[in-house]
Order: C-alpha cells, then sequence, then structure tokens
C-alpha cells in the first residue's frame, strides 16, 4: 500500500510536468491549428535561461524571468517566421518548426556546451517535506505539483471566463469579424504563439533541476508531448491534463513493478513452450514490464486512434 500511494505521488508529479509541456502545446494548436515541433525546444531554452540567470539573481528570479524571455522569443518566431509559412498550409509549417528545433538544440550547445549543467533546485525547497515507509517526499516535487494546478487552472479561467480569451477562441473560428470588430487577429495569434511557448519555458524552468539541463532534454520529451495532446485531444486543455496524468501514472507504476510478460501471457490460456530458444515468443516470454513501460503510452496513442481518433476529450480528429 504504502509502494502505491509513492507511485501515485511521482506519477502525479510526472504528469502534470508533463501538463505544463503540453499546455502551451494544446493553447497553440486549439487557438492556431498549428502543431509546433519545436515546443519541446523552447521547453529547453526555459531551462538554460533558468540556469544562466539563476547564477547571478538566483532560482526564484530565473523563474519570473525566464518564461517571458522564451515567451517573446515565441512571438518573434511567429510574428517573422511561422506566419510566412502558415498560409501555405500545415506541411511547411511542420518543416519550419522542426527546423527551428534543429537550430535551436545547435545554439543551445555553441553557447553551453554539450554537458549537463549544474542546474539545482532552490536551497529553501531541498529538504523531505514528508515520508512514506521510508520513502521521502521532496518538497520540491510537492511545489511542482502546485505550480502545475496553478496553470491549469489560470489557462481554464482566461479561456473560458474572460474577454481575452473569448476573442481568443473567436479569432480561430471567425477571423474576420473578430477584426470588423476592431481587434487585431494577427497580434493575438502572435500573442497566443508567446504564451504557449512561455508555458514550455516555465516547464523548462521547474523541470531542469530534477531532469537535468542538457541538449538532449527536448528530445527526450518532444515526442511523448505529441502522444499527451492525441491521447487527451487535440485542442482540449482537460483533455490534456487527464492524458498527463493518465501517461504519468502509467510509466511510474510500470518502472516500479518487476512482473513478467509470461505470467500475463499465462494468464491468457499460452503455456510456455517445451523449447523457449526455438519459439517466437521466446523474447516476449522474457520481458519484464519495467522493460515495456517506455512504450505504453505510444501503445494507449494506437489505441487511442483506432477507437477514438478525436481523443479521450477533443473534438476534433487527429
Amino acid at each position: 500500500m504504502d509502494l502505491i500511494l509513492v507511485n501515485l505521488i511521482d506519477g502525479l508529479v510526472t504528469g502534470l510536468l508533463l501538463f505544463m509541456l503540453s499546455s502551451g502545446l494544446t493553447l497553440i494548436f486549439s487557438m492556431m491549428g498549428v502543431l509546433n515541433f519545436a515546443h519541446a525546444s523552447f521547453y529547453m531554452l526555459g531551462a538554460y535561461f533558468a540556469y544562466q540567470i539563476s547564477l547571478a539573481l538566483g532560482f526564484w528570479v530565473a523563474l519570473l524571468v525566464a518564461p517571458p524571455i522564451v515567451g517573446v522569443a515565441g512571438a518573434l518566431v511567429e510574428r517573422y517566421g511561422l506566419r510566412r509559412v502558415h498560409k501555405f498550409g500545415h506541411v511547411p509549417e511542420l518543416i519550419f518548426t522542426f527546423g527551428l528545433a534543429l537550430l535551436i538544440e545547435e545554439v543551445v550547445q555553441f553557447f553551453w556546451g554539450k554537458n549537463q549543467l549544474p542546474f539545482e533546485e532552490p536551497e529553501i525547497l531541498d529538504f523531505a517535506l514528508f515520508a512514506i515507509s521510508g520513502n521521502t517526499i521532496p518538497a520540491y516535487k510537492v511545489f511542482m505539483i502546485f505550480i502545475s494546478i496553478a496553470i491549469f487552472i489560470g489557462l481554464l479561467y482566461i479561456l473560458t471566463k474572460t474577454r481575452v480569451g473569448l476573442i481568443i477562441q473567436a479569432a480561430l473560428t471567425h477571423p474576420n469579424t473578430v477584426e470588423t470588430l476592431g481587434h487585431n487577429v494577427p497580434l493575438v495569434f502572435m500573442g497566443v504563439f508567446g504564451v504557449g511557448t512561455a508555458l514550455a519555458g516555465v516547464a523548462g524552468v521547474i523541470a531542469g533541476p530534477v531532469l537535468g539541463t542538457f541538449p538532449g532534454m527536448a528530445f527526450l520529451l518532444g515526442s511523448i508531448v505529441f502522444v499527451t495532446i492525441v491521447v487527451g485531444g487535440l485542442g482540449s486543455l482537460p483533455g490534456a491534463l487527464v492524458a498527463s496524468l493518465l501517461i504519468g501514472w502509467i510509466t511510474t507504476f510500470a518502472a516500479s513493478y518487476n512482473l513478467e510478460f509470461a505470467d500475463v501471457l499465462l494468464a491468457f490460456g499460452l503455456e510456455r513452450p517445451a523449447d523457449l530458444s526455438e519459439s517466437m515468443l521466446a523474447d516476449a516470454w522474457t520481458l519484464t514490464l519495467p522493460q515495456i513501460g517506455p512504450i505504453l503510452p505510444y501503445i494507449l496513442m494506437v489505441l487511442i486512434l483506432v477507437f477514438r481518433p478525436y481523443g479521450l476529450m477533443g473534438k476534433r480528429s487527429v
């Protein structure tokens, strides 16, 4: 029971961290219809900018300053790059953002090198908040949970209860009408893209001390972010939250229980072959749950695409 509680907390932290990253991409897609392949690269920039700022001004100043810098960079990318290719369709957008991701990675390696940076959590949160049967829960993880929940509540409130949110949503479906009412639609889109990348920057600042700050950090989370928004439903903020938590718990529990795949096969009535070395099921019988854990989110995505193409809470199919 204690191990289950620890896994629930760890999975919650992992899922909410994934939500912080995917929420910005969900916002950009739901408002603009743009799948940003470079989104995880802005997450990486957030971590690197925060590290550099923290050297002089500390972690808390970095948390406040780094995300707006990333957001301004994202807004400039939309204004002077993405806007020019947006009119040509999704394929040029994907090619542009994919090239941008490669460019950002090269820039990061040029200025900060290829080694992992010593970006650490603030000293004030460097302690165990409580323990469960010898397993300590760091205060920094609880801090990450509260930041993620605050982001979700804030975004949901802005998009559904404020005038700004209504203008943003109307600009996507009825841009000519919104422009007739006196609103600058291109400026709205630029702001949305900037806010989305700033959210990725927040995720980078928070995750950098825990997951490590190194040039490959964008690659590690880049694919799983797209899995998250597909599972949750393209453009659905609540769907992104549900999918993030689901993936976080799946991967956490899979890594914690050394269950052999042979037990699963036996449960379905498949008998162990007499000569295991000559059987096509030889590899399957020797697999364990931690070994297949990293691919479980992708299996979930395939099942979602087959049985529910618009995701758990989405309104448009992939």
